[in-house]
């Protein structure tokens, strides 16, 4: 906490140096900062004073500033700066992070960067912007080193510190045929303990686990985070090495990732942002809350079927919040546990029956314990044992049946190839509520003499 009000007494003192217009006690100071603490205290700052600091930093300076914001926040930047500044800092930016944000802006803005920016970082951006969205290919990095198999460890060294100051990592070098085929890995501390002499194909590794190009970058995550890598490399059909995605590149797309689930299990196309206008983020919000508004009349359409049960024991309408609320509640966690096992890939086919037997298994017992309660209330309360035996095997049945529901409709939705997280929780919530509605009036039409 300490540390946080000292950062932020220093981003005060920093305001006032940058509004006094004393350029090299900024830079001294600014520049001393963590990329992280730059990047906070820029966005921080009111447009007049980001404009100053465009004036004072390098295009450079600037650029790391940019790898170091949120991406959604970075085009509004891109826009207030100057277009040849903005091109420079562009092509000094790692390829893979000026990708991400150009493929956030429009097309023409993207066309006149590439037009202005220098011709050598335009081509490597341009390469990997012809890659779809969200795959390997497009989060992937082309500053890396690769070594070749036939070179001498001494001639792989002196390789190594010529590029490597333009290198995203230098811990994990990958090793091509004279083809650029990928054929083996070497770590930094194994070329280092390496004789001079040695053959870089005689001290590399063959078991080098690579990535599609192709590849969804959520399975790529998934890959990095289940071998422990720091980097993984790309090919493509013939093995050939297009570039490296980095652990820091898959923290970002987890953090994506999260989100967009996230977003869909709240019934959502996207999480609103601070900035978003309120339009914005109805337009966002009511797709789905008009499917579901929908599925309401449904719901409500089938009380309506219920209606002759309903006049003869007016005292059943007071349980259908209780009734419906339940199943919604125990089919939504039943949904989590099952769209965050898809997701991070912890089922595979058995693996899947085993949670679908698990989760109504949970939902028998939870049922059971929930059905025991009410029934007790509800005789204590009313005084009436079948009313209570009533309300108590519905919340039995609707528990069971919803967990089953909230876990098999994301592993039916996986195997038709669609996200699972759009099973999201307000759909589970609804159809759950149809469900419950009837079991619960079929119960009491069934027994409708008992209740009498």
């Amino acid at each position: 906490m300490d540390n946080r009000n000292e950062i932020e007494g220093q981003w005060g003192n920093l305001t006032t140096v940058l509004e006094n217009e004393q350029i090299d006690l900024f830079r001294e100071e600014f520049l001393d900062m963590h990329p992280y603490d730059q990047g906070k205290f820029f966005m921080d700052q009111p447009k007049e004073l980001r404009m100053q600091i465009y004036t004072y930093l390098s295009p450079e300076e600037t650029a790391e500033i940019m790898e170091n914001i949120e991406l959604e926040d970075t085009e509004a930047f891109f826009s207030e700066m100057d277009p040849r500044f903005a091109a420079m800092v562009f092509a000094d930016m790692a390829t893979d992070d000026a990708v991400d944000i150009l493929n956030e802006l429009e097309k023409d803005k993207v066309a006149s960067f590439l037009t202005i920016m220098d011709q050598e970082a335009a081509g490597e951006i341009k390469q990997l912007l012809h890659y779809e969205e969200k795959t390997a290919g497009s989060i992937m990095t082309t500053e890396f080193i690769a070594l070749y198999k036939t070179q001498t460890t001494k001639e792989a060294m002196l390789d190594l510190k010529k590029e490597a100051p333009d290198a995203e990592t230098i811990y994990y070098l990958y090793v091509v045929d004279e083809d650029k085929r990928l054929v083996g890995v070497l770590s930094l501390r194994d070329l280092i303990i390496a004789d001079e002499d040695t053959l870089i194909g005689e001290v590399m590794s063959e078991k080098v686990v690579s990535v599609s190009v192709a590849l969804d970058q959520e399975e790529v995550a998934q890959m990095i985070r289940d071998y422990d890598f720091l980097a993984v490399p790309v090919v493509d059909f013939q093995q050939h090495l297009l570039g490296i995605i980095t652990v820091d590149d898959i923290l970002d797309v987890m953090d994506e990732e999260a989100s967009d689930d996230y977003s869909k299990l709240a019934g959502v196309s996207d999480v609103d942002r601070p900035t978003e206008s309120a339009i914005h983020s109805a337009k966002k919000r009511l797709p789905w809350l008009i499917i579901l508004l929908f599925l309401g009349m449904l719901t409500a359409s089938l009380i309506g079927r219920f209606e002759d049960t309903l006049s003869k024991v007016t005292i059943l309408a007071a349980f259908i919040p209780v009734i419906a609320g339940m199943s919604g509640n125990t089919g939504t966690q039943a949904l989590a546990v099952a769209v965050r096992g898809i997701a991070t890939g912890e089922y595979g086919q058995s693996g899947k029956l085993k949670l679908i037997m698990r989760e109504a298994s949970t939902g028998l017992i939870t049922g059971s314990c929930c059905g025991v309660v009410i029934t007790i209330v509800i005789y204590l309360w009313k005084g009436d044992i079948f009313l209570g035996l009533l309300v108590g095997i519905s919340i039995l049945a609707t528990l069971t049946v919803a967990t089953i529901a909230g876990a098999l409709i994301p592993m039916v939705m996986d195997r038709l190839k669609i996200d699972p997280a759009v099973a999201s929780g307000p759909f589970i919530t609804t159809i759950n509520d149809l469900i419950s509605i009837l079991i619960y009036f079929g119960l009491a039409t069934a027994f409708m003499g008992f209740l009498l």
